[in-house]
């Protein structure tokens, strides 16, 4: 059964461009991950600063496996600096798809 691993992240003030292209390349990068089946970047309507990561995995193993590769990846960087403060994430089950 699919997993959904959701983060609710925050630009600092004038990063949001910024943050915007790091998780672009980051849902790329997921989908190269053995487990992986994707990955959704969202936008609040109502303030260009938030932004929802929704990435879908096989398990929450399957997720916890990739911790340190994802320590690697080359937007990881950009994506911290862009950042105001850490993401809240959590996992969650499809109830409907």
């Amino acid at each position: 059964m699919t997993t959904a691993r959701l983060y609710i992240m925050h630009a600092k003030e004038g990063r949001d461009a910024e943050l915007e292209t790091a998780l672009r390349d980051l849902a790329a990068a997921v989908a190269g991950f053995a487990g992986s089946e994707g990955a959704e970047v969202l936008r609040d309507a109502g303030n260009e600063r938030r932004f929802v990561l929704i990435e879908k995995w096989a398990s929450i193993e399957a997720h916890e496996a990739t911790k340190e590769p994802f320590k690697k990846l080359p937007m990881m960087g950009a994506l911290m600096e862009a950042l105001d403060g850490p993401p809240d994430g959590s996992y969650y089950d499809y109830l409907v798809k």
